[in-house]
């Protein structure tokens, strides 16, 4: 295996730019031992020196431990989980899970005119701009629009504190997009990560109990320390039943019902036909017999000749 062609981009960065995506796509597990110096020279056709700096680059971002005697491996790094449909955010959900998550306010003042104000319904929005993180590791860059009429809000109540918690306003709902992209120069120095390092972009709007739309959002989560979760149920199908009364089944019994009473029609007009033919001009009749009408097993009459 070669390392990609030559580009301008140093050795030792393309080989830790390729154990860094074997680690994090875990490729190279939690607890896994890295191969060797001499199996990474081999392996990729490169000198110790090379091999040295790739290991060296990737021990400072703190993805793999180097011991003497034990070798290299991929450091222990404790996930942390955010359900994606829940409405509570990441500070939330992850103090719930007894992380202690703190928050520092970047920027914050009015902006007059962007998409977020034509969202929110609202002539100017509340822009701001936080870091979060955990074990004094960042975790997430969170970019928030809220309406003018939150504008009184300052960087003192929103530094370690959740927003929804602040703000007072009952969030019951909202739509969410996940995309995965690349860190930007600016987003990477505030999360640690290398230029173009996989991020988790998670972007939607919040509504209040009125429909409202009050919080425009987008978070850049770093994807080798945020898992994001998403439960799923098993879609009703078409024997679901309801209340305790079986749908389909109800549908095929009135189905059935509606089929019989029509049957019962058409034997109730042929007799009617028959009833009325029979009491019409006698004279028609045979001198030299007579008929008689008489039921038949069935219901319907019949003619018997005398």
């Amino acid at each position: 295996m070669t390392l990609p062609g030559p580009d301008g981009t140093p050795l030792h960065r393309q080989l830790s730019s390729e154990l860094r995506a074997q680690i994090l796509g875990r490729a190279l597990a939690p607890g896994a031992h890295v191969p060797t110096e001499a199996e990474l020279q081999e392996r990729y056709g490169v000198s110790r020196s090379v091999v040295r700096q790739a290991l060296a680059a990737l021990e400072q971002e703190g993805l793999v431990e180097r011991r003497r005697g034990r070798g290299t491996t991929v450091r222990e790094r404790g996930e942390l989980h955010r359900l994606v449909q829940r409405v509570p955010g990441l500070s939330t959900q992850v103090e719930d899970g007894g992380v202690h998550v703190s928050t520092q306010v970047l920027e914050l003042g009015p902006e007059p005119a962007s998409e977020a104000t034509g969202v929110l319904g609202s002539g100017q929005v509340l822009r701001m701009r936080r870091l979060r993180s955990a074990g004094g590791e960042p975790l997430a860059v969170i970019e928030t629009w809220l309406p003018e009429e939150f504008g009184d809000l300052t960087a003192e109540e929103l530094t370690d504190a959740s927003l929804r918690r602040r703000f007072g306003t009952q969030i019951v709902a909202g739509k969410r997009q996940v995309r995965a992209v690349g860190a930007d120069t600016d987003t990477a120095e505030l999360l640690q990560v290398a230029v173009g390092a996989p991020v988790l972009l998670l972007e939607g709007t919040s509504t209040d109990e009125a429909a409202r739309p009050v919080e425009v959002f987008r978070t850049w989560h770093r994807a080798d320390r945020v898992v994001f979760d998403i439960n799923v149920i098993r879609e009703p199908d078409a024997t679901m039943n309801l209340g305790g009364v079986d749908v389909v089944g109800a549908q095929a019994a009135g189905a059935d019902l509606r089929a019989r009473l029509d049957a019962l029609g058409r034997e109730m007009l042929d007799l009617a036909q028959q009833l009325d033919g029979a009491g019409q001009d006698p004279g028609t009749q045979s001198s030299s017999s007579s008929t008689q009408t008489a039921p038949s097993s069935s219901g319907r009459t019949t003619s018997v000749s005398q």
